[in-house]
């Protein structure tokens, strides 16, 4: 008996024991398949360091093991800039809960042994580069989260989906599907509270079993292309507070069973093609907080009771077709922070408590029909930041504190019926940006005050009634680009100072009773490219080192000028920019201008002047025969010198003179003998050959450089690539020189130039690029020329021979087309005489035909927001004014600021301001 209680307490010791220390064998399997599954990833962040087979799987870096048996359940890395793919060897995990893997680069097939994990809940491989179909997940009945969105997955949303009824978060989102519509099977996931569907490129209608989903608390189908109408039956999804079906293309009206839903705190239905008017309950949903449906065909009147509202944080519903007063409590008793009722016909007072809480930061009332005066509550609204209601009827002065608010960056009340004077207090608000106050009635001096806004780029005064002279102080606005005070009654000189205006691009004083000369400071606007001065009282000449700017346009006309017109300013602006001034004469009459009405400068008498013509012109031929003469006999004694040298350099013009960069062993007479069977492209410098090395089996690219300019280019490319060492930029291994021939020797580039890589197609006639690879360029290419390639050549090079940065940015800029569009700098589709540049600028009317610019062979939901950045930069780099163009700097800025997102959550890169149009 004792011996039996012996061995019985050595069974429990020993079953105690493996508890605690379990068999080594259990965790050296696992640790072996997720060292498997590291050396398929890319640790460019080295968060994986601690995995190592001198450590258990429990000190792993984002891996949590079960007590007391230690088994791996959850393998967590979001955000660990992990690339590769996912190995099959983590399917031994029998015990694993949890497998997150998002916002990382993790790219190729979701293995199949991924289905094996019987025991796994949560499944969020979100904000990756998955490829091929989702792979039936029908067996994981444990399951509570699934999220894939933000991938490449293709084909359909499965119907299987539907089985997996225990699920609570769905993300199938912002994939490559094709022609996919919602599953019905849907509506069987009775405990879904997120759904994610969003730039899915789904179609036909929502189905009514979705509505049944009574748990569902965010339903987000936007960006996509389903159409229908909203069903009654939305009233059934009791608790949901998100609605996001924006970008779609949905018909009718909001069905009035919206109002049931008590919980509903955001709804957006922008950019559809519904319409009819709101149904007057929407006025009583007291949670409401944001309300968008811009862009749509809405008619008749906002209901009252949105005046009521006390949550109410942003309201949008610009470019429809409303009509009537906004209701008259709008915005007293809620936090609003942003409103934009722009593009709609609202008539009456204009709203007095938008800003009642102090929260408001954009105020957008453009183009409707509002009259009355601006109500003295926004003098103390010190959040506003952008105020912008021109195109009413608004009349009387605005409040003095208006002008001071001290976080306003933009103040539009244009083509209104305001009067009064602009405050001195307008200097106290040292963030404005832009001032539009044209056509309107404001009467008084422009106070100086103007001259502390610092950051001050537009100010627009035409066409009012202000009086006095131009403050001198508008000299200090040093990031000033555009001043228009046209239209006004300004007296006075041109202040000096306008010439510290170094941006001014765009100056416009006509049509004023300004006196005096031209200051010779207009010059040191090296920016300027526009500038109209007519319709003045202006006297003395034009300078002329207004030859030195670059201008476009000019208009001195009207005025009461006096001496020679500059050549260079009258080719510019023609006859028509220097009328009526009497005193104005020319030197000589362009071409253009036969029929001219302007004076020859001293042809007081013209017979005389024929006479001296003709003096000159004997004198002229007399001089020419002299020189001719001798250079002839010049011309002898160095052919005679010539011959006796030519035997000297013979010898030496036979051997190659070369200079290496690279340890590169290259024979001059491999790559002497260019042949054109071998020729792969031609620039603007030269041709191109693929030469074979035969010694060393190397692979190298030869450029031959075209006479004239060869000698400065090969000197600009040693200069530059022979310096350089970068994996990104190509190598120069060697130059060679004889007699008239320039060979410059590079790395060879097999996957060609950017043109090539654009319009290449691999198998399945899938694009070899996509955005990503776009965005990066990843992809190894051969240099391009485009220096003197038509579709690539900035406008202002045609009226000037200085290659500057700026015209550098456009050129850049068309290569950004190219790659946003996948299209040609210049093609017929265009036009007689277009270009990609033209075509674009044509093509920007709404937001489909802004789609239509981008390359329907990448342009995928998950990634059109970012092509649409690069547009816009593009579009930024192609202005036709050069100083309007921003610097290579600030290119490269705006492209970081717009690279494809990585931290991509649950609506990376999707998530909207409170107002869509915040930048209006």
């Amino acid at each position: 008996m004792a011996n039996t209680s012996h061995f019985f307490h050595l069974f429990i010791f020993m079953a105690t024991l493996l508890l605690i220390f379990p068999p080594c064998e259990s965790q050296t399997t696992e640790t072996q398949a997720l060292l498997q599954f590291k050396d398929h990833l890319t640790d460019s962040s080295n968060t994986l360091a601690s995995w190592n087979e001198s450590s258990t799987p429990c000190n792993f870096h984002g891996i949590t093991c079960a007590q007391p048996s230690f088994k791996v359940i959850e393998i967590s890395l979001d955000d660990n800039s992990l690339s590769g793919e996912i190995f099959p060897s983590i399917s031994i995990l029998h015990s694993l809960q949890v497998l997150s893997l998002p916002s990382n680069s993790i790219s190729g097939k979701l293995p199949p042994e991924v289905t094996k994990f019987t025991h796994l809940r949560v499944l969020n491989l979100s904000g990756n580069e998955l490829v091929g179909s989702i792979p039936d997940f029908s067996g994981l009945r444990s399951l509570r989260v699934l999220d894939l969105s933000a991938n490449f997955f293709t084909g359909r949303i499965p119907s299987w989906i539907g089985n997996l009824t225990g699920l609570n978060s769905l993300g199938l989102g912002e994939n490559h599907y094709t022609g996919s519509m919602i599953p019905e099977s849907l509506g069987n996931l009775k405990n879904l509270t997120w759904l994610y569907l969003g730039g899915a490129q789904l179609v036909g209608e929502i189905p009514e079993s979705l509505y049944e989903m009574e748990a569902l608390e965010t339903l987000d189908l936007s960006r996509n292309k389903l159409s229908g109408k909203i069903s009654s039956s939305i009233s059934k999804l009791k608790n949901v507070y998100k609605i996001e079906l924006f970008s779609n293309n949905l018909t009718g009206g909001i069905p009035e069973e919206l109002a049931n839903l008590t919980n509903l705190q955001e709804i957006d239905i922008s950019a559809n093609n519904m319409f009819g008017k709101l149904p007057k309950r929407i006025g009583d949903m007291v949670n409401l907080a944001v309300f968008q449906l811009y862009d749509n065909n809405f008619s008749g009147e906002i209901p009252v009771g949105f005046g009521d509202m006390e949550n109410l944080r942003g309201f949008s519903v610009y470019r429809n077709r409303f009509t009537g007063s906004i209701p008259e409590n709008f915005g007293r008793f809620s936090p609003l922070e942003s409103i934009d009722v722009s593009e709609n016909q609202f008539s009456g007072f204009f709203p007095k408590y938008l800003c009642e809480k102090q929260k408001l930061t954009i105020l957008l009332a453009l183009q409707n029909n509002f009259t009355g005066n601006i109500s003295e509550s926004y003098a103390s609204c010190k959040s506003l930041e952008r105020l912008r209601i021109s195109g009413n009827f608004l009349s009387g002065k605005i409040p003095n504190g208006v002008w001071s608010l001290p976080n306003a960056k933009i103040i539009d009340l244009g083509f209104n019926n305001f009067s009064g004077e602009v405050s001195s207090q307008i200097g106290n608000s040292t963030n404005l940006t832009e001032v539009v106050l044209t056509n309107n009635m404001f009467s008084g001096k422009v106070p100086s005050e103007i001259g502390k806004l610092a950051n001050l780029e537009k100010l627009y005064l035409s066409n009012n009634n202000f009086s006095g002279e131009i403050p001198h102080e508008i000299g200090f606005l040093k990031q000033l680009s555009t001043l228009h005070l046209e239209e006004n009654s300004l007296t006075g000189l041109i202040p000096k100072e306008l010439g510290h205006c170094s941006r001014l691009v765009d100056l416009n004083l006509a049509l004023n009773s300004l006196s005096g000369n031209i200051p010779n400071s207009v010059s040191l606007m090296s920016s300027l490219n526009s500038l109209n001065l007519s319709r003045n009282k202006l006297t003395g000449s034009i300078p002329d080192n207004l030859e030195k700017i670059k201008l476009s346009s000019v208009d001195f006309s009207d005025n009461l000028l006096s001496g020679g017109i500059p050549f260079g300013i009258l080719v510019i602006g023609g006859e028509k920019a220097f009328v009526r001034n009497k005193g104005l004469c020319v030197e000589k009459i362009p071409r253009s201008s036969i029929n001219s009405d302007l004076k020859i400068c001293g042809n007081d008498h013209g017979h005389r002047r024929g006479f001296f013509g003709y003096k000159y012109i004997l004198l002229l031929v007399i001089a020419v025969i002299f020189i001719a003469a001798v250079l002839i006999c010049r011309s002898i004694k160095i052919r005679r010198a010539k011959k006796i040298q030519q035997s000297q350099k013979e010898a030496s013009q036979k051997k190659w003179k070369q200079a290496s960069f690279h340890k590169v062993n290259i024979d001059a007479d491999e790559i002497g003998h260019l042949n054109e069977d071998n020729l792969i492209g031609h620039g603007g410098t030269g041709k191109v050959y693929r030469v074979a090395l035969k010694k060393n089996g190397m692979v190298v690219a030869v450029k031959q450089l075209e006479k004239g300019d060869g000698m400065r280019i090969l000197v600009a490319e040693m200069e530059i690539l022979g310096k350089i060492r970068h994996k990104n930029i190509l190598k120069l291994y060697a130059c060679f020189l004889r007699s008239g021939t320039n060979l410059l020797v590079f790395e060879y580039m097999p996957n060609g130039n950017l043109f090539e890589a654009l319009h290449r197609n691999v198998k399945d006639e899938k694009v070899a690029w996509d955005w990503n690879q776009r965005f990066a360029e990843k992809t190894q290419m051969g240099q391009s020329s485009f220096a003197g390639t038509h579709g690539y050549i900035a406008p202002e090079l045609a009226y000037s021979t200085e290659v500057t940065e700026k015209s550098d940015v456009y050129s850049f800029g068309v290569v950004l087309l190219e790659l946003v569009s996948g299209r040609k700098p210049v093609e017929e589709e265009y036009g007689e005489a277009k270009d990609i540049v033209y075509w674009v600028l044509n093509n920007l009317n709404d937001r489909e035909s802004v789609l239509n610019i981008l390359d329907d062979r990448v342009a995928s939901a998950h990634c059109v927001e970012d092509m649409i950045k690069v547009l816009k930069i593009a579009i930024k780099c192609t202005n036709r004014l050069p100083t309007l163009r921003p610097t290579m700097r600030d290119v490269v800025k705006m492209l970081i600021a717009s690279e494809p997102c990585k931290k991509k959550t649950k609506r990376c890169g999707f998530e909207k301001d409170l107002m869509s149009k915040a930048t209006m």
